[in-house]
């Protein structure tokens, strides 16, 4: 019988590799728990580790800032439809 590929969510993998980090459980039991390989659970575990300190660091760009012109002049022409019509 062929296996499905399964795709796991962020939410998932940052459960798994933080349960694996701990260190409460071996590999193993980790990986008949959430079924998964404890390959994939290495590999998780260092991906968080690795970029870990990117949550703390602020090494993201800043977020562009919309022009606001466009929307400003939208609403004067809205509020000037709305007074005369």
């Amino acid at each position: 019988m062929k296996r499905t590929r399964r795709n796991h969510g962020a939410t998932f993998k940052a459960q798994v590799a933080l349960a694996a980090v701990k260190g409460d459980k071996t590999l193993a039991e980790l990986a008949e728990h959430f079924q998964v390989h404890p390959t994939q659970i290495t590999e998780w575990k260092q991906q968080l580790l690795a970029r870990a300190a990117d949550v703390f660091g602020g090494t993201r760009p800043p977020a562009e800032t919309p022009d606001l012109k466009p929307l400003h002049a939208k609403i004067g022409q809205l509020a000037l439809e709305k007074v005369f019509f």
